[in-house]
C-alpha cells in the first residue's frame, strides 16, 4: 500500500524481526508490558515523534482497549480498528452476552451477573451444573478462564480465574458459564465499513486448543450446510447490532447442530491468514481501508471461497511437558516453501525468544484445492520446517496430521490435550542440513512424537522446583506452613501463562527461597519441605 511503517519495541525485543523490517523503530521501555507495550501515552508520544497519522494495535495488548482507542483519536490519529463504543460493548463479556441476546444470537447457558466471591461461585455451579467455567468479563484468548470439573475444584478455579483477570486485564470481574465438554470452536470472520456495509468472510474451526488457546485452525469448518449459513447470518446480524466498523470475529461453540455465541474479538486475529487464503482478501489491507473511511466497495455475493486452508501455530513450548513455555535462543532455522505454503514468522537463527511475551513465534499456513490435499501439504511443510535450540510445537503439529480425529474432522476442544499427553518428543532438535549441498540428495524427517504410557510426575528430594523460567506472581504458603501433596504452593507467570506449582509431597515448609516478583529459572528451588 506504499505506507511507511513505524515499529515500537521493548528492551527485550530490540532484536525482534518487526524492528528490523519497519522503516523506523522506537524503543518504548523495559520488558514488562506495563512499562512498554501497555503504556498508551508513550505509544502516542512515539507516533507523534515519527509523524505517523495512524495506529495499528496488532493482535493483543491494547488492541481491544477502548480507552486507548479514544486516546489515539483524541491525539488526532486514525485508529485502525472499530470505534471505541463497539470495543466496549464486546470487551465486557457480560455486556456482550446481553447484546447478543438482544440480537437473537444464542449464548452458552450461564449467568449475566458478576460473581463476587466463592459462595457465588458455588451457587453458580449448582445452578448451571458441572463442569463450570469461570471467565474474566474483560478477558479473551483463554486468559482468566478456569474450569471446575468437580465441586472441590470450584474454589480454586474461581480464585485462579480472578487472579489472572486482575493480572492481565486489571479487572477481576468474573462470570460463569456451563462448560460444554467437547464442542467445536467455530468462529465467523466479519468485515464492516463506516457506511453500514457488513459482510462475512466465512468461518474457521479453531477447536484444537491447549489451555483454551488455539494451536491448529482450518477453513472451511466441517459442519452442516444449514449450520454454516445460520452462523454466518448470525455473525453479520451481531456486527450490525453493535454498529461494528472494522475486521472482527464472532466466536461460537458448536454442539451437534446447535451453535452458541461465546465472545467477539474486536480486532484482527492470529488465524486471519487462512481466511485470506480461501477468500483472496487481504484482511489487514481491508482493515486499513475501512479505518481511512473508504467503503468496502463490494457485497456479500462478490466474495467467493476456494479450496481449504490450515494454520499450525509454531510456539516455543514443550508439548510433552504440558506445553511448558520454552524461551531461549534459536540456533538453527529453516522455513518450508513451495506452492500453497505461507509462513508468517518472527523467528530466525540467532534470535533469543524472550520469556516476557506470548510463546507464538511463527504461523505455518497451507492451502490446497481439497482438505485431503491440504493435510498432505501440511505434512510436507512440517517435514521441511527446521527449528533448533528450543522445543516447539512442530512435532505435535506433525503428529496431528496423522490423528484419525483430525483426518475426519471429528475433533473438538477436548481432543488436543489428552492426545498430547500420550506423546513425547523423540528429540528436540533434528539434524541440520549443510548450507550448500552440491551433488547431494538429502532427506530429513522432522522430529516425531511417539506414544507412551502416561505416568505420574515424580520428584526426589525436598525442594519444590520451578518447572520453567518465569516470574513469581504468588506464593501461597510461608515458612512453617504445612502442605499436602498436590497442593498449589506458588504461581509462576511465563510467556503470558499462569502456571500452578504444586507440592510433590506432603510436609512443612522449612524455607522459601524466592520473593514475590522475583524471576526464577527452570529447575531452581522455590521452597524446601521437611
Amino acid at each position: 500500500m506504499r505506507i511507511a511503517t513505524v515499529a515500537v519495541y521493548s528492551e527485550a525485543d530490540r532484536d525482534a524481526m518487526h524492528v528490523a523490517l519497519a522503516d523506523e523503530a522506537y524503543e518504548i521501555g523495559p520488558a514488562p508490558p506495563s512499562q512498554s507495550y501497555l503504556n498508551g501515552d508513550r505509544l502516542i508520544e512515539c507516533a507523534r515523534k515519527a509523524g505517523a497519522d495512524a495506529v495499528h494495535p496488532g493482535y493483543g495488548f491494547l488492541a481491544e482497549n477502548a480507552a486507548f482507542a479514544r486516546s489515539v483519536v483524541a491525539a488526532g490519529l486514525r485508529w485502525i480498528g472499530p470505534r471505541a463504543g463497539a470495543i466496549e460493548s464486546m470487551g465486557d463479556k457480560l455486556q456482550a452476552r446481553q447484546a447478543m441476546r438482544d440480537a437473537n444470537v444464542p449464548s452458552v447457558p450461564g449467568g449475566h451477573e458478576p460473581i463476587v466471591d466463592v459462595a457465588g461461585a458455588r451457587a453458580a455451579a449448582e445452578k448451571y451444573g458441572l463442569p463450570i467455567a469461570f471467565k474474566a468479563a474483560a478477558g479473551g484468548g483463554g486468559k482468566g478462564l478456569k474450569v471446575a470439573e468437580t465441586v472441590d475444584d470450584v474454589n480454586s478455579a474461581f480464585e485462579t480465574a480472578r487472579r489472572e483477570a486482575l493480572a492481565y486485564f486489571k479487572d477481576g470481574t468474573i462470570y460463569a458459564e456451563h462448560y460444554l465438554e467437547n464442542p467445536k470452536h467455530v468462529e465467523v470472520q466479519v468485515l464492516a465499513d463506516k457506511h453500514g456495509n457488513v459482510v462475512h468472510v466465512g468461518e474457521r474451526d479453531c477447536s484444537l486448543q491447549r489451555r483454551h488457546q488455539k494451536v491448529w485452525e482450518e477453513t472451511p469448518a466441517q459442519i452442516s450446510g444449514r449450520l454454516r449459513e445460520a452462523m454466518r447470518e448470525a455473525g453479520v446480524r451481531a456486527a450490525k447490532a453493535i454498529g461494528y466498523d472494522s475486521v472482527g470475529t464472532i466466536e461460537c461453540l458448536v454442539s451437534g447442530d446447535t451453535f452458541y455465541f461465546l465472545e467477539m474479538n474486536t480486532r484482527i486475529q492470529v488465524e486471519h491468514t487462512i481466511t485470506e487464503m480461501v477468500s483472496g482478501l487481504d484482511l489487514v489491507r481491508e482493515q486499513i481501508r475501512v479505518a481511512a473511511g473508504e467503503p468496502l466497495g463490494y457485497g456479500q455475493d462478490e466474495i467467493s471461497f476456494r479450496g481449504f486452508a490450515i494454520e499450525g501455530r509454531v510456539n516455543a513450548e514443550d508439548p510433552a511437558a504440558n506445553f511448558q513455555a520454552a524461551p531461549g535462543t534459536i540456533t538453527g532455522y529453516r522455513e518450508p516453501g513451495g506452492l500453497g505454503v505461507r509462513v508468517d514468522s518472527a523467528a530466525y537463527a540467532g534470535w533469543t525468544i524472550p520469556p516476557d511475551y506470548d510463546s507464538l513465534i511463527a504461523k505455518l499456513v497451507v492451502w490446497a484445492p481439497t482438505r485431503e490435499n491440504a493435510l498432505a501439504r501440511m505434512r510436507r511443510a512440517l517435514d521441511e520446517y527446521l527449528i533448533e535450540g528450543v522445543p516447539t510445537t512442530l512435532p505435535l503439529l506433525r503428529a496431528l496430521c496423522d490423528n484419525p480425529e483430525v483426518a475426519d474432522a471429528t475433533y473438538g476442544t477436548a481432543t488436543l490435550e489428552p492426545f498430547a499427553a500420550t506423546l513425547r518428543p523423540a528429540t528436540v532438535e533434528g539434524p541440520r542440513l549443510p548450507a550448500t549441498m552440491p551433488h547431494v540428495e538429502a532427506r530429513r524427517t522432522a522430529p516425531r512424537l511417539r506414544t507412551i504410557r502416561k505416568r505420574a510426575n515424580s520428584s526426589d528430594g525436598n525442594d519444590v522446583q520451578s518447572p520453567m523460567h518465569g516470574l513469581v506472581v504468588e506464593l501461597a504458603v510461608a515458612k512453617g506452613d504445612a502442605v499436602t501433596q498436590g497442593q498449589v504452593v506458588a504461581i509462576i507467570e511465563a510467556m503470558k501463562m499462569m502456571n500452578e506449582v504444586r507440592a510433590h509431597k506432603s510436609g512443612a515448609v522449612s524455607a522459601v527461597h524466592v520473593a514475590l516478583g522475583a524471576t526464577v529459572e527452570s529447575g531452581s528451588a522455590i521452597m524446601t519441605l521437611r
